[in-house]
């Protein structure tokens, strides 16, 4: 840590997965031939409902501090969609927190939720930011790792034994980095052990829509009221509805946590931006919107069992995570002469010009992230370097 600055920052990193988009920009700039695969953001516009409903709340003059909460509109929107989502379970409008985007509402969650002392479970491989956003509350975040026999997933007999005075859980699902998806029976399990042990439980669901088996992915808001009473569910509108950039996150708590959440970002950006809320209501309320993200979810399908495919037919021997939803594919590099992802990574966008993230991004540096978030043609022109490169490896 740098002289002078205050310790809360002493465990914080850069984001390794934004770091290495923008070295892949830098280079594309400067007129190399740059595939960047490290990118977690859907290529495709977003859909024109709620891009038009964003133009007209301009028009309209929705350009003022927005309720610390969120506007009405956005959660009504998100409260029939969750439900919708979930066989028709009531959905309290009155629960929800819009943020800036699902980062901050991840960082509101936690900074309500937890400090000095806490212990934080993380299964792991896990995003980037999970650890330092649980440091940055002086919690203490513990890597849980996961089964590569189960998808890199992690069971309950993995917590308790791991964690027996756990205080938190930070879980995903559908899973950045592996793709993998807990299922319902899995996800049961989990918050049992979590209300047995008054473990509050942070779920990500993000990805939720991106998922390959029938229907949006499992959700503990698919389970009984009586398993939800400490569980926070992170939602929002970028992966799905493509729309990162406006930058609308919601959090959906029980009423004094999500009371906190709401205090909390009173005082630091207030509220999430007015005119995104507009635009974000529209994608979650309209039911045409829904046939824009089935498109988009059924080419990230196509796009999947492209990558696959191509490493079952050229690469046998490669151990990855069979992806079932989000639209990353996670494979293991370290038997390529005990190659680290990290030097794999480096090397890759160095001589071939392939831009990935190592797994030491997310705890495990044999693996490596491969983002499928891209044009076609681009994965498969990618595809062909990765092939070359590794299969120079194992000569």
């Amino acid at each position: 840590m740098s002289e002078g600055l205050s310790p809360n920052l002493q465990h914080l990193e850069p984001s390794v997965t934004v770091a290495i988009s923008q070295e892949a920009k830098r280079r594309q700039a400067a007129g190399e031939d740059v595939i960047d695969l490290g990118a977690g953001e859907p290529d495709f516009p977003t859909p024109p409902i709620p891009a038009d409903a964003g133009i007209k709340a301009i028009r309209d003059g929705k350009t003022h501090y927005p309720a610390n909460e969120g506007i009405l509109e956005l959660r009504v929107a998100a409260a029939k969609h969750l439900s919708l989502l979930s066989g028709g379970r009531p959905v309290n409008a009155d629960h929800f927190v819009v943020s800036n985007g699902s980062k901050q509402s991840l960082f509101n969650a936690c900074f309500s939720l937890f400090g000095p002392g806490d212990v934080v479970a993380i299964p792991a491989p896990a995003w980037v930011s999970y650890p330092q956003i649980v440091h940055l509350t002086r919690a203490r975040p513990v890597l849980v790792p996961g089964d590569p026999e189960w998808g890199l997933k992690v069971s309950v007999r993995e917590l308790a034994r791991m964690l027996p005075a756990a205080t938190g859980l930070l879980l995903c699902s559908p899973c950045n980095p592996t793709g993998s998806v807990y299922t319902h029976a899995e996800l049961k399990a989990i918050a049992q052990w979590a209300r047995e042990r008054n473990v509050w439980v942070i779920t990500d669901e993000i990805y939720r829509r991106i998922h390959y088996g029938t229907g949006p992915a499992p959700s503990f808001l698919d389970l009984p009221d009586e398993l939800l009473a400490r569980v926070v569910v992170i939602y929002g509108v970028s992966k799905a509805y493509a729309m990162t950039g406006w930058r609308i996150g919601l959090a959906l708590a029980p009423a004094a946590v999500a009371k906190a959440m709401a205090a909390l970002q009173s005082h630091t950006t207030t509220g999430a931006n007015h005119i995104a809320q507009y635009a974000a209501a529209a994608a979650l309320d309209d039911e045409r919107v829904e046939q824009d993200v089935a498109r988009m979810v059924a080419e990230f399908r196509r796009r999947r069992d492209i990558v696959v495919g191509r490493f079952r037919q050229a690469l046998p021997g490669v151990e990855f995570v069979d992806p079932l939803g989000a639209f990353y594919f996670f494979f293991r590099v370290d038997s390529f002469g005990g190659i680290s992802g990290t030097r794999f990574c480096t090397r890759l966008v160095g001589e071939y010009g392939v831009a990935l993230v190592p797994g030491a991004a997310f705890g495990d540096d044999r693996w490596v992230r491969l983002s499928y978030a891209t044009a076609t043609p681009d994965i498969t022109r990618a595809l062909d370097r990765i092939v070359d490169f590794a299969k120079k490896l194992a000569d």
